[in-house]
């Protein structure tokens, strides 16, 4: 069974409070519950895990060295985290960067990942739906089109 671990950045615990126009009305516990059950579906197993703290996602990310992929929606830290890509980097684990925002359509500031060229893809701008299009990527070998 692959192990796939997910793992939230700041203010994704508010997901279904926060900004509904831009984020939906789904909670991260909900999320976390359709995407477990596609993943078991799929011969996966899903780790969860969320902090609005910067360290801890590094952490999170060395701890998950050893799974089979990371979805990993870095938020806010996406865009000047030094420190979380260095951690991406150091670890063998395939990390997909998730977005429920197209994040290329917003603020400038917003169209600048410093993790992208350290994660094997990122998918943006389709909202709950780009956690199940990372999932799918980390659990179905890729075949051309």
């Amino acid at each position: 069974m692959k192990r796939i671990a997910v793992i939230n950045g700041p203010n994704m615990n508010l997901l279904g409070k926060r900004e509904p126009d831009k984020y939906g009305a789904t909670s991260l516990a909900a999320l976390n519950e359709a995407l477990a059950e596609k993943a078991a579906a799929r011969g996966a197993h899903c780790e969860f895990f969320d902090s609005n703290s910067e360290g801890a996602l590094v952490t999170a990310i060395q701890a998950a060295a050893d799974a089979d992929g990371i979805i990993l929606n870095a938020a806010a830290y996406t865009h000047y985290s030094i420190a979380i890509r260095d951690a991406i980097a150091a670890i063998d684990a395939p990390v997909v960067e998730v977005h429920m925002t197209n994040v290329a359509a917003r603020e400038d500031f917003r169209r600048v990942s410093v993790i992208a060229p350290v994660c094997k893809g990122s998918i943006a701008g389709f909202g709950a739906l780009s956690y199940t299009l990372a999932l799918y990527a980390l659990t179905e070998p890729l075949r051309g089109v």
